[in-house]
């Protein structure tokens, strides 16, 4: 049988079903028993079913590399790289190429940054185990245990694949990171055990069921690596826009092309290869000025500045991309343990019995513990004591530590008056059975317990025998949970401020789940995960109606790692942007599937390689600080997007209505470089520009984007025509060339500095949604970049550098004229958003549907609708 075969093997049976099947079965179908394995039979297994590893494709750093070549954007660099190349322009060639190389760079250098989440789940796999082969125990590597093997677990030691407990008293074991549950498990014979999780107490033999990739640990990575893989909301709309430019750069070549041979074929009929050479050559001015070549870097450069400003908010983000995505997400699914609680239990209110208080009660719990023992229930009962000195006065001589078949821990001590006690703490009904009681205090203690498992609270008995145990006294029952961080429901109050809708997702019982979600505001509609997904289910498409329910749930318990897998996406199919809170290895595929993964103060490695944002300080309140300052950082690329779509398609315009009406190119192809240069490389500085702060979630709406920066575009375009018509009004006046003489040569630095001034101006009527000098003004190093550009500009085309030289009185007048037109756009932008918020009352921020932003009034199902 080849090793790929070995999760589907019928004749091997995988390690979910021999999970739930007699032990008798699983040594059939294993072929082995309870002494074990030969040397040679382990060896042959090992060839049949491979090693005890997770399974990887690699994906060579060239192919990465290359990736970010391709692309609509790369692409039209490329050509244009290509055709300046063809016709011996090597200085365009030269700067195309340096900013092509460094956008990948760039990319690259981010990619690298990120962890790879299946090395950090294979370093989470034990080194070492301890096999019974040829009838001895012995210590191998964890990746040569095979299915059928007999392994030895023990104390402090690390689960090396998933077994079934065959001999042994009892073993209790933390598989907190692997499915959720708080607390340590205890195991008996016949129970299973998940390869990753860890021994804290007890000793026992287990049989290996399943290695590898066929583990409970293996598919939780097999998750992980399917997880995600799509392009990001930011990534499909770069691609969009960049789809949106080939198309219309395409158009115009198409007619500017066709105009060319028709001038120089049909009505000059004098064809001549320099003609050719011209044609491209006014191809690759249309190229490159339809190329937003900056963007990306732009766009990667924001986000890298953004990210620095998050890591000072303890937000440390491993993908770039997901900021944007943090800035949309409308639901945040939150792990409780660990997450949204302290992990770490504590006494809830004491409900003594008899003539015992409340402190007597403790009292006798905390000496049915051990001081010393780093047990969790032992070290919250003794925590509870509001005098931790009332056990001094008391000797431990035994303790009898808990275990799965009588369920109770006993302590013997003596006083300070040499008197012998027993104390005994456990499962209520088993102390209560233990005890001698009347009907009504039974029926009473059977009432708590019952009340306090509604609340999702765990309860423990406490009894006290002066008879070495002949006769047992009941004190009372002790109420433990696992609290909410202090935190938590301050964080959750500020989430819906913010438009997020949060789900907890656990994997304790629903009751507990319900009682913590309910003190935290998230509402008490838990469903259990186990009952809504079935094995048969299809994760990557469930039916509508478990998308729905999932959808109304306020959170989910007894969740296992494909369950929350299957409910992110869900949400994502139903329409909304998720993000994933965790801190475990069973939260690893969903914070890779999400559209933000966020791994909370603490979180494994495993957790922290597949999230796209990792916070560094403990607790949920961090992510509301990186949610406002991902929507800040969404407003600023959505503002640069406006503008730079609008430049493109001003300068495009330009140049073909120019080529077209008077015969010659308004741009040379290195004033379009320097365009793109001067124009983009200063408003890198809209990093730290100051925006207004979104109170909903943000996303891209491509059309309405699109629609509104092409209006724009095309008043500029009217304002840089009408100005290149002036110009050559200008030329062909006698009298206005006596005053001020103009060449040709001169139109094109006219026409260079409008579009450098224009640019930038355009930028500031953009970026307000009010009246560009009104509040909030630009940033400082917004502000200083663009004047130190326009200072640049002007002494360029003043003293003909790059450039030719125009007499000083253009340059003031081309200002003049420029001032003018930024008051008109100004307010044909305030007459665009009115008209696209005019009847909708909904909306007090009117402008809010130009961005796509969502509104609290709104209903989901319009949200849902507008998404579209």
């Amino acid at each position: 049988m080849k090793k790929d075969d070995q999760p589907t093997n019928a004749e091997s049976g995988t390690a979910e079903d021999l999970e739930k099947a007699s032990l008798g079965t699983v040594y059939e179908t294993l072929k082995t028993t309870a002494e074990g394995l030969t040397s040679g039979e382990a060896k042959t297994r090992l060839e049949q079913y491979g090693r005890n590893e997770l399974k990887e494709k690699q994906v060579s750093d060239l192919m990465k590399f290359l990736r970010y070549f391709w692309g609509p954007i790369p692409w039209m660099i490329e050509i244009a790289a290509a055709l300046s190349a063809m016709i011996g322009h090597w200085a365009d060639f030269s700067i195309i190429m340096v900013l092509l190389i460094y956008n990948a760079v760039s990319g690259f250098w981010q990619e690298r940054k990120a962890s790879d989440a299946l090395a950090a789940l294979k370093a989470g796999m034990a080194p070492k185990a301890r096999v019974l082969r040829d009838g001895q125990f012995s210590a191998i590597d964890a990746a040569e245990v095979v299915p059928g093997d007999v392994v030895r677990i023990k104390l402090g030691e690390v689960v090396s694949a998933d077994v079934r407990f065959i001999g042994g008293d009892y073993i209790s074991i933390d598989q907190a990171a692997l499915t959720g549950e708080s607390l340590p498990v205890s195991k008996k014979v016949g129970d299973s055990g998940y390869s990753g999780s860890i021994a804290k107490k007890g000793e026992m033999t287990a049989v290996v069921i399943g290695t590898g990739n066929n583990t409970f640990f293996g598919r939780t990575a097999s998750l992980v690596a399917s997880a995600g893989g799509g392009a990001s909301h930011s990534q499909k709309a770069v691609a969009q826009i960049g789809d949106f430019l080939i198309v219309l750069s395409l158009v115009l070549a198409f007619l500017l092309v066709g105009f060319e041979i028709y001038r120089d074929v049909v009505v000059k009929d004098d064809w001549r290869w320099d003609d050719l050479v011209d044609i491209l050559r006014m191809m690759l001015v249309l190229l490159i000025a339809s190329i937003p070549v900056a963007m990306p870097t732009v766009m990667t450069v924001t986000n890298a500045l953004g990210a620095l400003a998050l890591s000072k908010k303890k937000a440390i983000v491993s993908r770039l991309e997901a900021i944007e995505e943090l800035a949309g997400v409308d639901i945040l699914c939150s792990d409780k343990t660990g997450t949204l609680t302290k992990n770490e239990l504590s006494l809830g209110e004491p409900i003594p019995f008899g003539t015992a208080d409340a402190q007597k009660l403790i009292l006798g719990g905390a000496l049915a513990s051990q001081r010393d023992s780093d047990d969790t229930i032992d070290l919250a009962v003794i925590a509870g004591l509001k005098q931790p000195e009332l056990l001094d006065a008391y000797k431990q001589t035994k303790f009898v530590p808990f275990d799965p078949v009588s369920k109770r821990t006993e302590g013997k001590v003596t006083d300070a008056e040499g008197k012998a006690l027993k104390y005994t703490k456990g499962a209520p009904q088993v102390i209560i059975d233990l005890c001698i009681l009347d009907a009504d205090s039974k029926t009473k203690a059977e009432q708590v317990v019952a009340a306090l498992a509604a609340k999702g609270m765990r309860a423990l008995g406490v009894a006290e025998s002066t008879d070495d145990g002949k006769n047992w006294r009941f004190l009372g029952i002790l109420s433990m949970q696992d609290p909410p961080r202090d935190d938590s429901k301050e964080t959750i109050r500020r989430a819906k401020e913010h438009g997020l809708k949060v789900k907890m997702v656990t994997g304790d019982d629903v009751a507990i789940g319900s009682e913590i979600s309910g003190q935290l505001g998230m509402g008490t509609h838990l469903q259990a995960a186990a009952d809504l997904f079935t094995k048969e289910m299809n994760m990557d498409h469930l039916p509508s109606r478990i998308e729905e329910c999932v959808e109304k749930a306020d959170g989910f318990g007894r969740v296992f790692p494909e369950h929350k897998y299957g409910i992110v996406k869900a949400l994502q199919d139903r329409g909304h942007i998720v993000a994933m809170t965790g801190d475990g290895v069973n939260d690893a595929p969903a914070l890779k599937q999400a559209d933000c993964g966020v791994a909370v103060s603490g979180a494994t490695d495993a957790a922290r390689a597949a999230a796209d944002l990792i916070l560094t300080a403990p607790g949920l309140s961090t992510i509301i600080d990186a949610i406002d300052e991902a929507r800040r950082i969404f407003e600023r690329i959505i503002n640069y997007i406006i503008y730079r779509v609008a430049m493109t398609l001003d300068i495009m315009f330009v140049v073909v209505l120019a080529t077209i009406f008077f015969g010659f190119s308004p741009l040379t192809p290195m004033m379009i470089i320097l365009l793109a240069l001067m124009d983009d490389v200063p408003i890198m500085t809209i990093a730290y520009d100051n925006t207004l702060l979104p109170k909903e979630p943000v996303r891209w709406h491509m059309r309405r984007l699109l629609l509104g920066s092409s209006f724009m575009g095309l008043l500029s375009v009217v304002q840089t025509f009408a100005l290149l018509l002036i110009s050559m009004e200008w030329m062909s006046n006698p009298e206005w060339q006596s005053w001020i003489k103009l060449t040709q040569d001169q139109i094109q630095t006219v026409v260079f500095l409008q579009l450098v001034a224009g640019g930038h101006l355009l930028l500031f009527v953009v970026r307000s949604r009010g009246l560009f000098f009104t509040r909030p003004w630009p940033a400082r190093p917004l502000f200083l970049a663009v004047v130190g550009t326009q200072i640049l500009a002007v002494l360029m085309c003043g003293l003909g550098w790059l450039v030719t030289a125009i007499p000083w009185a253009i340059i003031g007048l081309v200002w003049i004229y420029m001032l003018i037109w930024m008051f008109v756009l100004d307010l044909v932008k305030l007459a665009i958003y009115r008209t696209l918020a005019h009847g909708d009352h909904r909306h007090p921020h009117w402008y809010a549907r130009f961005l796509g932003r969502r509104h609290p009034a709104r209903s989901l199902a319009a949200a849902r609708s507008a998404a579209q």
